[in-house]
């Protein structure tokens, strides 16, 4: 498989980890950070739980979980496994998932990025909220977009 046709993913830098475990933390304490929750997933392999921290987005009643940095091991894990739980200190809640198709993916990548442009803005290849919609179609198959539903 070349590089081009291999699914983009962005491998977080020694910064990003630090800045996640430290969300992580005080999200697993209870405290949310401008709406981050952690997601646990079952492991496509191990079966066992795998966790990292989120920014869910709702838009109209519906709830949704975007994937910055593309297809990454939270991403495979929910395609096969279908929901998860998010969580903050002791609350856990269930979900299912569904995966929108790259067609249905701007409106909420748009949301997504008028909301945590700050946070996550470098990862989608110059893209921000006030882009054409041509611009944000051409990058949304490079960062998956799940429905979520408890």
């Amino acid at each position: 498989m070349n590089a081009e046709s291999q699914p983009r993913y962005v491998v977080p830098d020694r910064g990003t980890m630090i800045f996640n475990a430290v969300v992580a933390r005080l999200t697993r304490m209870g405290i949310s950070v401008y709406g981050s929750r952690v997601l646990a997933v079952r492991g496509r392999k191990s079966g066992e739980w795998r966790t990292t921290p989120v920014n869910p987005l709702t838009i109209d009643g519906q709830r949704y979980l975007v994937a910055p940095r593309g297809n990454t091991q939270w991403v495979r894990n929910m395609r096969v496994a279908g929901g998860g739980e998010l969580r903050i200190g002791r609350r856990v809640e269930k979900f299912t998932a569904t995966e929108l198709p790259v067609e249905e993916r701007p409106a909420v990548l748009r949301a997504y990025l008028k909301k945590w442009k700050f946070e996550v803005g470098m990862f989608f290849q110059g893209v921000g909220p006030d882009a054409p919609e041509d611009k944000i179609l051409a990058i949304a198959p490079d960062h998956p977009v799940f429905r979520i539903r408890s």
